[in-house]
């Protein structure tokens, strides 16, 4: 028996593979995979090859990047983190054969793992399988970028998402799928205002039929007209909190310019080329702003114990309860067989092809 896997062997260079399925371990289960969902920034880094790890080495002791070998160096045959499998087989109690949940494996038709080892989360019945490849990962990225806005203000102390943005004027810059869903997450948690800013006419066309309320940074200066919108006292006005979800500098100095004075901007893009044109002697200084990175890879400092990843999979699975339907229809752009892979991953990095959502199926 063999599984199909997708494999980047160099920039621009995507097949698919097969590898011998390993025997089934003692306490293991075996998956087939049934939906992968593609997640563009970090994918598309290995297929063009601007992605850190491919270049130099990452120190996790020291958490520096340092010259000398890549840390992921071609082939990469583990692409993504957004799987759906089926348990075909299984020889642990905790996991019965024909349970559907989400993992982290990589573009691949089946997996063999050890659940001690990685994370199996069951999919609700009353749950579209499809939409389980938001919930192991991606999901829980965009509620940890909610989870920081609220550990922005209640410390240790945060008992809800809804901690950070309840009651609050919230700005989300970028319309990719981290943007829609951390939007989606504000707005579910009772945000006052939810304002979405992207320059693609097709992407704030996804959030408005989403309910969002979209803001074009092309037309007139998004940050004066919410500024002007959004008063809290004399000279004090602007986003309480925006999330910045594009990974480009012109993003990050934005968002900047939408918050206001003290606020803070909770950062979940991913600047493959660096962020030289951010301004920091500009509003970043003289408006006392702050900037924190809301990266998957750890909750805010002392929240570890409440808010693990299962929990982060939990809210997930609430959000997708409430909006399931509508991000199916909208956001979900392209579903393709993993057979097709190669030449749609291929198409995405060198821009002739624009997807919001790609999954691919088998």
């Amino acid at each position: 028996m063999r599984d199909r896997v997708v494999a980047v062997s160099g920039p621009g260079r995507v097949e698919l593979v097969e590898q011998d399925v390993p025997e089934l371990p003692e306490g293991g289960f075996r998956v087939e995979t049934l939906f992968s969902g593609v997640s563009a920034g970090t994918e598309l880094s290995f297929v063009k090859g601007t992605n850190p790890y491919l270049n130099v080495t990452w120190n996790p002791a020291l958490g520096l990047f340092q010259p000398g070998e890549a840390s992921t160096p071609y082939p990469v045959t583990r692409l993504g983190y957004m799987q759906v499998g089926r348990v075909v087989e299984s020889r642990t109690p905790a996991i019965a054969v024909g349970t559907v949940g989400a993992m982290t494996y990589g573009h691949r038709s089946g997996y063999v793992t050890d659940p001690l080892a990685e994370r199996f989360v069951p999919l609700p019945e009353d749950l579209d399988p499809m939409l389980g490849v938001y919930v192991a990962h991606m999901g829980p990225i965009c509620a940890n970028g909610v989870l920081h806005a609220a550990a922005d203000l209640c410390g240790t102390d945060v008992r809800s998402l809804g901690d950070g943005v309840r009651g609050r004027r919230v700005a989300v810059v970028g319309s990719g799928v981290v943007a829609l869903l951390t939007a989606l997450f504000a707005k579910r948690h009772g945000a006052a205002s939810v304002v979405v800013l992207d320059p693609t006419p097709q992407r704030r066309a996804v959030a408005e039929a989403l309910g969002l309320e979209t803001l074009d940074p092309d037309a007139d200066d998004p940050a004066v007209v919410l500024k002007t919108r959004w008063n809290h006292a004399a000279g004090d006005r602007g986003a309480d909190v925006v999330f910045q979800c594009r990974g480009q500098a012109w993003a990050l100095h934005l968002a900047l310019r939408l918050l206001r004075p003290q606020g803070t901007v909770i950062d979940l893009a991913f600047y493959q080329a660096g962020a030289d044109d951010v301004r920091f002697g500009e509003e970043f200084h003289h408006n006392g702003l702050s900037l924190r990175c809301a990266q998957i890879g750890r909750v805010p400092r002392g929240l570890a114990p409440v808010w693990d990843r299962e929990r982060l999979s939990a809210e997930t699975i609430e959000l997708l309860r409430q909006y399931g339907d509508q991000i199916r229809k909208h956001l979900v752009t392209a579903v393709e067989p993993l057979a097709e892979a190669p030449r749609v991953l291929t198409d995405l990095a060198e821009r002739r092809r624009s997807e919001l959502q790609v999954i691919f199926t088998g």
